[in-house]
């Protein structure tokens, strides 16, 4: 543009101024008779179509024995219920029976102590095999059978008991692991279904069926697990059972007409002496069951049931169950039917001190038959080695030393210490002190202990799972003779050759090391972990181990920086072959070492071992990486290195970035982080130096901006890189202004105004696309607030970047009109300001255009002149408006347009006035068809006003106060 062109048809003149588990109930039904009435009764079996079971009862109420009391059609205390009292009495008794309901509670686990449910799961998920199994079931037969006396009815349940062990045997083989569970699980439901029926003796058998699979050992591998699923159907009995005999019991106090439920602390004298005989009646037949296992089992099911007929009778019965155990042969099944006692006795809250005491001694007593000849036979038979068999005892063993160590004083601890300590490969027992004591104990006694695991051989009880306990009870309770303890355990573990079962150790002792001594010692570590793996082969079958040492080490280690000054963390990471797993270690690395905020990276051994890291995360960004995968990447490496903090060794500094640079090419979000910590390294080096740089000070600061100035072009074009490569050359441009470096300003500037034109119309947020406009107008209005205070090229012509600025927006294809030509009114803002005596701001040690032109007549003719052009350009876009359908954009427009005359042009001239004037007749026309632009017409109205007080005259020759009263006419109008 020139000032010898050709002027637009109105000119523009400037004016100079100053200045954020439901229990699933069973099905039942209310009935007034006995569920035992004389009758007839066919069911058929749902696992046996063509079986049939009938059960006759008499209708007899003679009572010829106790046995056949619960078998009779009639109630002994059914005559009370004909009897009827005075309401006193019953209010009475109501308030009895409310106090009993208010006192009862339900047990429950006991705090502290690791619930049976957590250790079921575990079972299940550790004992599997692929071996086949074998089920041995009995096909239950059964026919019509009428009975008519209830001493015959008796005989005939004791028979069909008898029949059972006659039955014929059904032997299913090869058998899959999936197949036996899911035989078991089909058992459970014939029991639910058979109870459902009212065959209660058919339910007896089928748990008696189920009991006999537990004393099968031929797939000794499974057998916890097997133990676990068939309690399980135990438990369901024992719960029918009680319910049964809960549901038949009514509490009978004085003064009511019929009984009310039980409470859930009731005494056996509320209990009706049918659902007394009904109880026994159970038991009698439990007794009758001949093998020992069956029997011991069922009746441990059924114990709370006692409470119906006798109280405080489950704690004797207990030690009775205990005792009998003693007959039981094999040392495994023995050991489970303990683990099942304990369990009954934990859930009925009757576990005594006796009893668990007693059952602990007698196995500890009995422990040498684990390694009797006999078991020695049958192990070597299945080709199941000592240690692999004594690995199927924790589960067990542990939860009956649990239950009687739990909270237990030191003196007891020191008892049972005393007798496992003479037992001859006693790692089973030392394995159950170690998972059971407390921790405070253990620690206390740490060398003690360790003696005693030291002591073990690799023929008993695993020693690697010994010094795995021992390590995680010391990570809850530091010993006082820590160092020593690692030492000797460590030269233990160091002689383990199998690398599994070496790491498998090593991951528990890494949290105690970690917690507890300093780099060089975890330094130590992980060099005895590399020299014990390196080479072999099977370093990618323990991955997920040398991930959680490393992991753990991270968490624990009190001081995170020296971590990676040591010299075996590389070694350790170059383990993992596989790219992937190391790509996801690395991650871990970073992401902890983002949760640590206040950590800052100053020394270059630590910054080569962080450059590694991130190098290894950014070249897994491939073509195939999705962009949330590299925004995580970007977002670990960018803090990394935000982190990297040299202090006053600028060079050094801006050399690290150099490296970063050439390092992470493939993201552009690392690289708009380094543009931006050069340019805050530049600035920086401004805020010590004063802005008054040195000639090395300022080299420091053009190298800086030359960084960035080759850097930004590298940043995708795609998506919002547009837009970041814009903020970055202003940025940019900006500090170079700052630092005096007039030259690389006005690279940075031309640059960006180069790029507008591929800035996208529109950007996909959120799934939903939007017009860039409004980023764009934000852009320049923040561009040309720098325009002003940047000074002139000599060698260009006058305001040659507000020029170029200009023909950038009007290249621009603009979506909506109005945002073009709301920019042009910021430039005449911006333009208006540069004729002014002094800018309203300024950068320090720069001259601006004020210094260079002061207002001189020639600098304001120029700008009159590119003032008048866009003038022409606005009105142009005013009469595009005059359509019917855009009068409200053009009454806005023209609103903006006339409060910029007013304050910004000169309407001492003829022809500002005159636009001025006609501005006013279009905002007059448009009003009507349009909501009018209060806000500026309000503003126009004040400026107005203030400017006529201002002056003294008040004529008709005052401009401010003509355009006043027209603006008044042409509102009122």
């Amino acid at each position: 543009m020139s000032s010898k062109q050709s002027g637009p048809s109105y000119k523009w003149v400037c004016r100079i101024h100053d200045v954020y588990k439901d229990k699933h109930s069973l099905p039942s039904q209310t009935t007034s008779d006995h569920p035992l009435k004389s009758a007839i009764i066919e069911r058929k079996l749902s696992h046996t179509p063509s079986a049939k079971v009938t059960n006759n009862v008499s209708d007899s109420t003679t009572i010829v024995e106790p046995l056949g009391v619960s078998l009779d059609g009639s109630d002994p205390l059914s005559s009370f219920a004909k009897l009827t009292y005075d309401p006193l009495s019953k209010i009475a008794a109501d308030e009895c029976v409310d106090e009993l309901d208010e006192d009862s509670n339900e047990p429950g686990e006991v705090e502290g102590m690791e619930p049976w449910s957590v250790r079921r799961r575990e079972i299940l998920r550790r004992f599997t095999t692929s071996e086949k199994l074998t089920m041995v079931t009995f096909l239950l037969g059964g026919e019509k059978v009428t009975v008519k006396t209830p001493t015959s009815q008796i005989k005939n349940r004791l028979e069909q008991l008898d029949d059972f062990e006659e039955d014929s045997e059904y032997r299913e083989a090869d058998l899959t692991q999936k197949e036996y569970m899911a035989r078991i699980e089909l058992m459970h439901e014939d029991l639910l279904t058979a109870w459902q029926q009212d065959q209660k003796v058919t339910a007896l058998k089928i748990i008696i069926q189920c009991l006999k699979l537990l004393v099968d050992t031929s797939v000794i591998q499974f057998y916890p697990s097997k133990f676990v699923l068939i309690s399980d159907i135990l438990d369901t009995f024992g719960e029918l059972v009680y319910e049964r005999l809960h549901s038949k019991s009514k509490c009978i106090v004085p003064g009511r007409d019929f009984g009310k439920p039980l409470p859930p602390k009731f005494t056996p004298d509320m209990v009706p002496e049918s659902a007394k005989e009904t109880c026994r009646n159970w038991f009698y037949k439990i007794a009758s069951i001949r093998e020992l296992v069956p029997r011991l089992y069922v009746e441990a099911a059924l114990l709370k049931s006692y409470s119906f007929i006798k109280q405080n009778e489950q704690g004797p019965a207990l030690l009775r169950l205990c005792r009998m155990v003693r007959g039981i042969g094999d040392p495994l099944v023995a050991a489970y039917t303990r683990c099942y006692l304990c369990r009954v006795a934990s859930s009925l809250n009757c576990a005594s001190q006796n009893f668990l005491k007693e059952n602990i001694c007698d196995f500890i007593a009995s422990y040498n038959q684990l390694f009797n000849k006999i078991v020695r036979l049958d192990l070597a038979h299945q080709r199941v080695p000592v240690p692999e068999y004594l690995m199927l005892f924790p589960p067990a063993v542990d939860w009956m030393f649990q239950g009687y160590v739990f909270n237990a004083s030191d003196k007891i601890l020191d008892e049972v210490l005393a007798q496992c300590k003479v037992k001859i490969n006693n790692g089973l027992l030392i394995n159950a002190m170690l998972a059971t004591f407390r921790s405070s104990y253990i620690a206390k006694h740490a060398l003690q202990f360790f003696e005693l695991i030291s002591a073990c051989s690799d023929e008993g009880f695993p020693q690697y799972l010994l010094l795995k306990q021992f390590g995680v009870c010391l990570n809850q309770c530091e010993p006082e003779n820590s160092a020593e303890i690692l030492s000797d355990v460590w030269l233990k573990v160091a002689q383990i050759k199998d690398s599994q079962n070496y790491l498998c150790v090593a991951e528990v002792w890494a949290e105690f090391i970690s917690k507890h001594f300093a780099s060089e010692e975890i330094n130590s570590f992980l060099g005895d972990v590399v020299d014990h793996l390196m080479g072999k082969k099977e370093c990618k079958e323990n991955y997920d181990y040398l991930q959680s040492i490393l992991k753990i080490i991270l968490t624990h280690a009190s001081d995170f920086y020296s971590l990676f000054s040591m010299n075996n963390l590389i070694p350790y990471l170059d383990l993992f072959k596989s790219d992937s797993t190391k790509v996801s270690l690395c991650k871990m690395i970073l992401v902890e070492f983002s949760h640590r905020k206040n950590l800052i990276l100053n020394d270059l051994v630590v910054i080569n071992s962080f450059m590694f890291i991130c190098r290894v995360l950014h070249d897994s960004v491939n073509a195939l990486s999705i962009e949330d995968e590299k925004r995580q990447i970007s977002n670990l490496l960018s803090c990394f290195i935000q982190r990297v903090d040299m202090g006053k060794k600028f060079e050094e500094q801006l050399s690290f970035y150099v490296n970063a640079r050439a390092a992470f090419t493939n993201l552009d979000l690392v690289q708009t982080s380094l543009v931006q910590c050069v340019i805050r390294l530049a600035c920086e080096t401004h805020l010590i130096m004063k802005g008054n740089h040195s000639s090395r000070t300022a080299s420091f600061v053009k190298a800086c901006i030359a960084y960035c100035f080759i850097t930004i072009p590298s940043i995708s074009l795609e998506a919002f890189g547009v837009l970041t490569q814009l903020k970055l050359y202003l940025l940019t441009g900006q500090v170079a202004l700052l630092n005096q470096c007039l030259g690389q300003a006005d690279a940075c500037l031309k640059a960006a105004l180069s790029l507008v034109p591929k800035f996208p119309t529109s950007f996909i947020i959120d799934n939903v696309s939007k017009s860039s406009e409004p980023f764009l107008i934000s852009y320049f209005c923040d561009f040309l607030s720098t325009l002003l205070v940047v000074p002139d090229n000599a060698e260009q012509e006058v305001l040659f970047l507000t020029r170029e600025l200009i023909k950038t927006l009007r290249k621009y294809p603009w979506e909506n009109e109005l945002s073009r030509s709301y920019l042009y009114l910021y430039a005449l803002d911006m333009l208006s300001t540069c004729v002014q005596v002094s800018y309203p701001y300024h950068v320090k040690n720069v001259d601006s255009n004020d210094v260079y032109y002061g207002s001189h007549s020639k600098f304001i003719k120029e700008v009159n002149w590119i003032c008048s052009v866009i003038l022409e350009e606005i009105l142009a876009v005013l009469k595009a408006f005059a359509q019917p359908d855009k009068l409200r954009l053009q009454h806005e427009l023209a609103a903006a347009l006339l409060h910029r005359m007013v304050v910004r042009a000169d309407l001492r001239d003829e022809s500002v006035l005159t636009l001025c004037v006609n501005l006013i007749g279009l905002i007059k026309k448009t009003r009507s068809a349009a909501s009018p632009n209060t806000y500026a017409i309000s503003r126009i109205q004040d400026y107005l006003k203030w400017k006529t007080r201002k002056l003294p005259e008040i004529s008709s020759e005052n401009v401010y106060h003509l355009l006043s009263v027209k603006l008044k006419e042409a509102i009122k109008s």
